[in-house]
């Protein structure tokens, strides 16, 4: 068995969230992995769906059950809904048990991105939010701590729980780009060690 790591990008969402993920995904290859980024299916009645800019994710495959049997660490995203993940996210996750009564995910880790719209718009708690899903399932949350020099300086988006974007702007500025890739380098280490340990 390889001990090159498999990561999954799993996602919602439509704006800045897509660049975090590909920009985690950077990191990740960057780092040995092998990367898939996916999408969740939208959930959204077809009255908001037509609102909805899915050109930015048209080339994006929506996630499977198959995409988290073969990952061997994931990054999972959404934009912030009232301090929570979208209700996107959290449905295709209630379809995960599965899984969880496989015992699939055991020990495998994990870490969390997001973006909102205003500095204090939910950025902690939408990844707080999301890790509980961790916790059920006995996966290893993994944070990024302060272990890039650009959290100690970023005016925007990105923190010690994970990158994220400070969506009022709307691109992603350099120091958002360096936290997520770095985000997506350090869940490809821990990863890696631990496919490492268990070959």
């Amino acid at each position: 068995m390889s001990c090159k790591p498999n990561i999954l990008v799993l996602f919602y969402g439509y704006g800045s969230i897509v660049e975090l993920a590909k920009e985690i995904g950077k990191g990740a290859e960057e780092a040995g992995a092998e990367v898939k980024i996916r999408r969740v299916r939208e959930t959204l009645p077809p009255e908001f769906q037509s609102r909805l800019p899915f050109d930015k994710v048209k080339d994006i495959p929506e996630v499977t059950l198959d995409d988290m049997r073969w990952a061997d660490g994931f990054a999972i995203g959404s934009p912030t809904r009232y301090g929570n993940m979208a209700g996107g996210l959290k449905t295709f996750l209630d379809t995960t048990a599965i899984l969880w009564r496989d015992n699939v995910l055991y020990g495998k880790p994990v870490t969390f991105f997001t973006e909102a719209s205003t500095v204090h718009g939910g950025h902690e708690t939408t990844i707080l939010t999301m890790s509980t899903y961790a916790y059920h399932f006995g996966m290893i949350i993994v944070p990024i701590g302060y272990g890039i020099p650009e959290l100690f300086q970023t005016m925007t988006g990105g923190g010690p729980y994970g990158a994220t974007h400070l969506g009022s702007k709307e691109e992603l500025d350099e120091m958002e780009r360096k936290i997520a890739k770095f985000q997506g380098k350090r869940i490809t280490e821990v990863a890696k060690a631990i496919k490492c340990c268990n070959k």
